[in-house]
């Protein structure tokens, strides 16, 4: 069993090392790349405003958010749910970066980069040159997501747990195999029971064809053909 965790953030901004802050954290579990209906999801307070650039693009204010967990007190129970299975995420460097630097903060070691899987880099590396944002790939690959009005954590790791199964070659590995039964001759037939005796069928030329063949070989230099057919046969 191969188990892995999408994930995603929606946060105040763009660095942490600014003074960003994490506000919104969405996990969804995968089992052989299938979600199996397991999902981490929590908002939080980030304890500080957040910019109206950032409200226009996840809709969530301070004011929406003040009361919520800080992150310190969600932190143990997200760590739980990632356990140590690879964590997938769309440009992963940057979630891994706002998560890195709230887990130190709350005293807790930062996720090990081994396990992070960019699902940007995949789409890179898929369609060169092309636009792979999620909405793009979502496009591409024919995966509704007309909800999408704004970011939002929950949904994005959704959608992007339907967009790595395209990536990764759109079925589950070994699904096909595992739930087709085995097929078998039905048992009236037995194709050994009844011994198969070849009758010779020779193909035997007109002498009219045998004739047209004759004056192709007078046109041909030293034609070996035409010794063939001069040799007397065996006796």
């Amino acid at each position: 069993m191969s188990r892995a965790l999408v994930l995603d953030t929606e946060t105040t901004g763009f660095d942490p090392l600014t003074g960003d802050r994490v506000l919104e954290v969405a996990a969804v579990e995968l089992v052989n790349l299938v979600p199996t209906g397991r999902h981490f999801h929590v908002l939080i307070d980030p304890e500080r405003e957040v910019p109206e650039e950032a409200v226009k693009v996840h809709g969530f204010t301070w004011e929406m958010l003040r009361g919520k967990p800080k992150f310190a007190e969600v932190a143990p129970a997200m760590l739980e749910f990632l356990g140590a299975d690879p964590v997938i995420a769309h440009n992963a460097p940057f979630d891994f970066a706002f998560l890195d630097f709230e887990l130190k903060k709350a005293g807790h070691p930062i996720i090990d980069r081994a396990r992070m899987v960019d699902t940007l880099v995949l789409a890179k590396k898929r369609f060169p040159g092309l636009p792979n944002s999620l909405d793009a790939l979502c496009r591409r690959y024919g995966i509704d997501n007309s909800m999408r009005t704004s970011h939002n954590a929950l949904l994005d790791v959704q959608l992007l747990a339907q967009v790595y199964l395209e990536l990764m070659g759109g079925k589950q590995p070994g699904l096909e195999l595992a739930s087709r039964p085995a097929v078998s001759a039905p048992a009236a037939i037995q194709l050994d029971a009844v011994p198969v005796t070849r009758v010779p069928r020779p193909i035997v030329p007109s002498a009219a064809e045998l004739e047209a063949h004759r004056a192709f070989l007078d046109k041909v230099k030293e034609p070996l053909w035409l010794a063939l057919l001069e040799e007397p046969p065996e006796a």
